[in-house]
């Protein structure tokens, strides 16, 4: 076994990814006032299965090893249908290794670690070839972060972003938003003592290409209090996402302490309007961030609410935060109304001591009507004796969810 080329900040990032939300849709083949009154609105009937070919695209023995948060946002800004042959799909990881593997074992000095990367991938089959993983460089050709603070003057050497959500807003010639919180380690010495100082938006042009230099990076108001978050998950509810019963509005929800979830939108073109957006209070869209209503608890910061083909929508989600377990709840729509908790899945690795399982969400770019993609994290708390033992330890893993009518 070989060391480490530095100590990871890992355990930070084991959890790193405590924060996310995916969102989706999927074209019916008819509309929902067509459809058979379904007896339980609140439950979904399903079969879940692995989905061995998405888990095996991700494990690689050279360059990009692993990383969390996997958010899939379509370049062509269609959310909410499976993506054709040729349209392309950029991933985005928070916390990431690079580095290289040989018989089983990283090879000598070990992995970097950058605290985000981003892939694309062409089509929507799980093909090798057709995924390409992209991180920043330093000048000295060493790996490096994607994405950094650089928003105010009280942005100090070290701090990081962590990624959430992001979308390409088509009525804002298709610039790609994506959240991003600010976070420091208050204690270098201890990878435990991170804390989240803004949520930000990136905010890429159209056609812009890595490492993303004519980005711009926007302070947002929207935070409650420590440890609030939104951008744990985007559903772009709008015909041109391929929405199936579009309102025109953008969804972003948030997760404050306790695992609460919470919901706001804005009109697409307004996206970076913030007195714009609207809060649900528990029986309107309010002004006022401050009368935000809880939606759904026991979830996890990076999760997905998913449309239908029969007009509800799934909030998908690992239950707790971090659990073995991935779980659902069905709503009839997309900020209210969500019945109770369903267990879709008990993810083995989150059955082995010293390793967690967090943040499932869906990914309808890579999904079909009626057949579901699921992802989740796998992570360690003693991330660099683990990590030794399985270099391919930390990556996500893939669920496909059967919907039966």
């Amino acid at each position: 076994m070989y060391f480490m080329k530095k100590t990871l900040q890992v355990l930070s990032l084991t959890i790193t990814a405590t924060l996310s939300l995916s969102l989706l849709a999927f074209k019916p083949a008819k509309t929902a006032s067509h459809l058979k009154p379904i007896a339980d609105t609140t439950q979904l009937k399903f079969t879940v299965e692995e989905a061995p070919e998405w888990t095996a695209l991700f494990k690689r023995s050279s360059g990009w090893l692993g990383g969390d948060g996997i958010f899939a946002m379509p370049l062509n800004g269609l959310d909410n249908i499976k993506a054709g042959p040729n349209a392309q799909t950029m991933f985005i990881f928070s916390d990431s290794i690079i580095g290289e593997i040989a018989d089983g074992e990283l090879t000598s000095p070990g992995v970097d670690m950058v605290h985000n990367s981003v892939a694309y991938l062409k089509g929507s089959e799980a093909k090798k070839e057709n995924l390409e993983f992209v991180f920043a460089k330093k000048e000295d050709g060493s790996p490096d972060h994607m994405f950094e603070p650089k928003t105010t003057a009280e942005t100090q050497k070290g701090d990081y972003y962590w990624l959430g959500d992001g979308f390409v807003n088509t009525e804002l010639n298709n610039t790609m938003y994506i959240f991003a919180w600010h976070m420091r380690n208050t204690d270098k010495r201890d990878d435990w003592s991170f804390t989240d100082l803004s949520t930000n938006l990136i905010a890429i042009p159209a056609g812009s290409k890595p490492p993303f230099k004519n980005s711009r990076q926007i302070i947002t108001p929207l935070r409650l209090g420590k440890g609030d978050v939104f951008g744990a998950g985007i559903f772009v509810n709008t015909k041109a996402s391929g929405a199936p019963n579009p309102d025109g509005y953008v969804y972003v929800y948030g997760v404050r302490p306790g695992k609460q979830l919470i919901v706001a939108r804005v009109l697409p073109k307004n996206f970076e309007k913030f007195g714009e957006w609207r809060f649900w209070d528990g029986g309107g869209w309010n002004a006022d961030m401050q009368k935000v209503a809880v939606i759904a608890n026991r979830v996890s910061n990076e999760l997905s609410v998913t449309a239908l083909t029969d007009g509800r929508y799934a909030l998908v989600y690992q239950m707790d935060g971090m659990s073995s377990k991935v779980a659902l709840r069905v709503g009839s729509t997309p900020y209210s109304n969500f019945g109770t908790m369903q267990e879709v899945y008990d993810c083995k690795e989150g059955q082995k001591k010293n390793i967690i399982t967090y943040n499932a969400k869906v990914h309808p770019s890579l999904s079909s009507p009626g057949e579901i993609i699921i992802s989740y994290n796998v992570n360690a708390f003693d991330f660099k004796n683990e990590i030794k033992a399985d270099p391919n330890l930390y990556r996500p893993r893939f669920l496909k969810l059967k919907i039966q009518q």
